[in-house]
């Protein structure tokens, strides 16, 4: 409705008014933030960037966008108005990607950046054998989305490009899952022997074979390795086997105890808040949106009062800004509730560590009590925001 209404009101000005294409950008503003709005509200997981703009009394429509839905439906809504405009609009992925509009993550951890080039932000990270899409490319980096929908850019040694084809071969191949928090994949059935690199928790690399001790392995790019087998499992028999439960979220969170910190890292090399709960998530078998503000908006909503009542092992808690009349709510920092009677939460600040909202312990976080801004669940709630691996294996 009110796309239709800004279309009404941009005829009703082209037929009234002689400077017809001032007037269009201008109307056509409020047709394109609708748009916007629709399809990518958060460009962290989506890609928006049209405008219009007046040239040598032309209309030029420039712009990317992931969504070729948007981009259809902009260009009927511009049929309507019955205006000629020169099309610049890039559908992502396009020509400049080609055929290989798909990569695995070959490093043991893959930084994934801001913008394409090294001095960026870091804004995420992907583990080994990680699965992406690639959707562009500048200079030595591409712009690539991982499986919780996070779009930014890595750079083109992380990762092996491949085709539908390729892609789909790696996916469907049997595969290892390396369980231990650090380790090596050596490039003999030995540990003595020489090392092809280094891996950590949840790195998955293709199945060979295997003996007594050793998983015979394949890296995306065709390495060849070996892995202990007291230290990863059958990817598919692991993921069976899962049972997220509250026990488990804990038992996963308190393996991670100590870790550093690192913002933007999502991996036992380095994690910041939500990459923490990212990875504890994900070794129980389920992707949740990367950052505390994302998965502030996933889940059942708990402990609406604010009292720390009614909250279960595993609930996820989130600390920030309250709201005002002139101000949303912000949400700059997420932990784990652990459930037990001194009040824990297990959370990454500083390093990974256990804190409590009860002033009788030592390890009183007055700090973090102050600014709690409610909690989520995720653990049995149904939500198109957590991806049950389970399910991705159907």
């Amino acid at each position: 409705m009110k796309l239709i209404k800004y279309l009404l009101i941009i005829t009703f000005f082209i037929v009234a008014s002689c400077d017809k294409n001032s007037i269009l950008i201008s109307g056509l503003k409020g047709v394109n933030d609708s748009f916007h709005e629709q399809y990518a509200p958060d460009k962290r997981v989506a890609i928006y960037t049209i405008k219009f703009e007046n040239y040598d009394d032309k209309i030029i429509v420039e712009g990317e966008t992931d969504s070729k839905e948007a981009y259809v439906k902009l260009l009927d809504s511009l049929k309507i108005l019955k205006v000629d405009i020169i099309n610049k609009i890039r559908v992502l992925p396009d020509s400049v990607v080609g055929n290989k509009m798909f990569a695995v993550a070959k490093n043991s951890v893959i930084n994934i950046r801001s913008e394409p080039k090294h001095s960026a932000e870091l804004g995420t990270q992907g583990l080994l054998g990680m699965p992406l899409k690639v959707l562009d490319k500048e200079g030595d980096f591409y712009r690539i989305q991982t499986p919780d929908r996070y779009i930014s850019w890595v750079d083109k040694g992380g990762i092996e490009l491949m085709n539908k084809g390729e892609f789909d071969t790696w996916n469907t191949s049997e595969k290892i899952i390396f369980t231990q928090n650090f380790g090596y994949v050596y490039s003999e059935r030995s540990s003595n022997s020489g090392i092809v690199s280094d891996i950590t928790l949840g790195g998955i690399l293709k199945y060979l074979s295997e003996d007594a001790s050793f998983y015979e392995v394949k890296y995306p790019d065709g390495r060849i390795g070996f892995v202990k087998k007291s230290e990863a499992v059958i990817y598919n028999s692991w993921l069976q086997k899962l049972n997220p439960t509250k026990e488990n979220i804990e038992a996963i969170a308190k393996k991670m105890d100590g870790f550093p910190y690192l913002w933007g890292g999502t991996s036992s090399k380095g994690m910041d808040c939500s990459g923490f709960t990212k990875m504890v998530y994900l070794m129980n078998g389920l992707i949740i949106p990367r950052d505390a503000s994302q998965q502030v908006n996933a889940g059942k909503i708990v402990d609406k009062n604010l009292t720390f009542e009614g909250l279960e092992k595993g609930d996820l808690l989130f600390f920030g800004t309250k709201a005002t009349e002139n101000k949303k709510q912000r949400v700059v920092h997420v932990g784990i509730w652990l459930g037990n009677d001194k009040m824990e939460f297990i959370h990454a600040s500083g390093n990974v560590h256990l804190s409590s909202m009860d002033a009788t312990q030592p390890h009183y976080d007055e700090f973090n009590k102050n600014r709690y801004l409610g909690s989520r669940r995720y653990l049995g709630v149904k939500d198109i925001q957590l991806l049950d691996l389970k399910e991705v294996l159907k």
